[in-house]
C-alpha cells in the first residue's frame, strides 16, 4: 500500500469516529460506542472502505498501549494494594466460570466428548477463549464518566489486569496439551519473575523520575521520558516473557502514578491517545468483522456463544464479589465492567487458529463476542452508575469539599494584592 493511501484510510477513520462519537454522545451512551459503530460502517459488513490493514493493526495496537499507561497514571495505588486480594479473588472466578460455560457450551451443540480426545479439547479451547477480558473498553468508559478512580472502578481494572495474565496461563496449559513443546510452569516462572523485576525496576525508575521531576516539573521531557518507559516495558513484557504488552504498559503507569506531574504525564498522553490512537484502536474492532460467511447454524452458535460469554462472566465476577461482602449493586457492577473481550480473546483465538484447535469458521463468533461486549458494556456501566453511583468517589469529593471550606475559613483575611502567576516553561 502506498504512503497516500494509509493517509486517506487514517483520515476517514479519524473523522467517521470521530463523528459518530459524537452522535452516540448526544445519545447519552459512552462515545466509544460511536467509535466502535464508526468502524463496523466503513469495514466489510457495510460500506467497505477501509481494510483492517497491518499498519492499522499496529497503530491501534498502540492505541491499546497509551490507553492503559493513562490508566496506570490515574491509578490509586493505596486503592490499588487495597483492593489487590479481591481482584486476584474476582477475577479467578471471572476465568473458571466463562471456562467451563464455553466448555459446556461446545458439547452442547456438538456432543460431548471424552475427556481427553481432540473433541473435547476444542471444547475446552472455547471456554479459554471467553476468559479473556479486554479492560480497555472499560476503562475509557469509567474514565469518561470519571469513574475509574473510585473503589469499584479500580477493583475492575485490577482484575481484569489478573484476568489476562490467568487467562494466558489458561491458553497455555490447552495448548500443551496438543503441543509437547510448551510447558505451562515456564509459564508461571516467567510471569513471576516478570512481576518481581517489575518491582525491583520500577522502585529504581520511581527514584529516578521523581528526581527528574523534582528539577524539570512540567516540563516536555518528563513526558517524553514516561512514554519510553511505557514502550520499554510493553516490549519486555511481550517479547521476553510472554505476557501481553498492555500489562507492562499498565505496570508503567503504576511506577508513575505516586510523582507528582503523573497528571500532567497523563494528559499530554491523553493528546495522542485521544486525537489518533483511540480512534483507530476502537474503530479497528469494528473492522475486523466481516459477516458474509455467516450460514444459520453458525449464527445460531454465535448467538449463544455471546450470550454464555457475557452472563458467565457477570455471573462469576458478582458471585464472587458478593462473597468478598460487595454491596449487590457494586458487585454488578464489577461483573458488567468485566464481560468485555477484546484484543486478548482475538490474540486466544489467532493461538487457536494456528495449532487447530479452532476452525476458520467460528472466528465471527469471536468477532460478534467482541462487538457486542464493547458495545453493551459502556451502556450497562453508564446505566448502573445513574442508578446508583460510587460511593467511595462521593465521600471523596465530599471529604475534599469540607477540607477546603475548612480551610479557607482558617486563612486570615489579607489586603487584596495583584498576583501574578508563574508557569514553568516547558523545555
Amino acid at each position: 500500500m502506498e504512503t497516500y493511501e494509509i493517509c486517506k484510510d487514517l483520515a476517514i477513520i479519524i473523522v467517521f469516529a470521530k463523528v459518530f462519537g459524537l452522535i452516540a454522545r448526544k445519545l447519552k451512551a459512552p462515545q466509544v460506542v460511536g467509535e466502535i459503530v464508526a468502524g463496523l460502517i466503513l469495514g466489510p459488513c457495510v460500506l467497505g472502505w477501509i481494510e483492517a490493514t497491518p499498519f492499522i493493526q499496529q497503530m491501534a495496537e498502540i492505541g491499546v498501549i497509551l490507553l492503559m499507561f493513562c490508566a496506570g497514571l490515574e491509578t490509586n495505588l493505596k486503592d490499588l494494594i487495597k483492593t489487590g486480594p479481591k481482584a486476584l479473588a474476582i477475577a479467578c472466578s471471572g476465568v473458571f466460570v466463562p471456562l467451563a460455560g464455553g466448555t459446556l457450551l461446545y458439547m452442547a451443540f456438538y456432543g460431548f466428548a471424552k475427556v481427553g480426545s481432540p473433541d473435547f479439547f476444542k471444547a475446552l479451547f472455547m471456554g479459554t477463549i471467553m476468559t479473556a477480558t479486554s479492560v480497555s473498553i472499560t476503562v475509557e468508559a469509567l474514565r469518561e464518566m470519571g469513574h475509574l478512580k473510585g473503589e469499584i472502578g479500580t477493583t475492575i481494572l485490577n482484575a481484569a489486569i489478573i484476568d489476562d495474565i490467568l487467562g494466558m496461563i489458561v491458553l497455555t496449559v490447552v495448548i500443551g496439551f496438543n503441543d509437547p513443546t510448551a510447558r505451562p510452569l515456564i509459564v508461571l516462572r516467567n510471569t513471576g519473575i516478570f512481576f518481581a523485576l517489575a518491582i525491583i525496576v520500577g522502585y529504581c525508575a520511581y527514584k529516578v523520575f521523581k528526581k527528574i521531576d523534582q528539577r524539570y516539573p512540567h516540563t516536555r521531557r518528563i513526558t517524553i521520558a514516561g512514554l519510553a518507559l511505557c514502550l520499554a516495558l510493553a516490549f519486555i513484557a511481550e517479547h521476553y516473557f510472554g505476557i501481553a504488552d498492555i500489562t507492562g504498559a499498565y505496570v508503567a503507569g503504576l511506577i508513575l502514578c505516586n510523582i507528582h506531574d503523573s497528571n500532567y504525564i497523563a494528559r499530554r498522553i491523553d493528546i495522542n491517545s485521544y486525537i489518533m490512537f483511540g480512534p483507530i484502536f476502537f474503530a479497528s474492532i469494528g473492522l475486523k468483522t466481516d459477516i458474509k460467511d455467516m450460514n444459520w447454524s453458525i449464527l445460531w452458535f454465535s448467538l449463544a456463544f455471546v450470550a454464555v460469554a457475557l452472563l458467565t462472566k457477570i455471573i462469576g465476577c458478582s458471585l464472587m464479589a458478593l462473597l468478598l461482602r460487595y454491596p449487590p449493586k457494586h458487585a454488578i457492577k464489577i461483573g458488567v465492567g468485566m464481560m468485555t473481550r477484546g484484543e486478548v480473546a482475538l490474540i486466544v483465538s489467532q493461538k487457536g487458529l494456528a495449532v487447530g484447535l479452532l476452525s476458520p469458521v467460528y472466528f465471527t463468533s469471536v468477532i460478534l463476542l467482541i462487538i457486542f461486549s464493547s458495545i453493551l458494556t459502556p451502556i450497562a456501566l453508564k446505566a448502573l452508575y445513574a442508578f446508583s453511583p460510587d460511593e467511595s468517589i462521593k465521600a471523596a469529593e465530599e471529604e475534599a469539599s469540607n477540607e477546603a471550606a475548612e480551610a479557607k475559613e482558617e486563612t486570615p483575611v489579607a489586603e487584596e494584592t495583584p498576583v501574578i502567576e508563574e508557569t514553568p516553561q516547558e523545555q
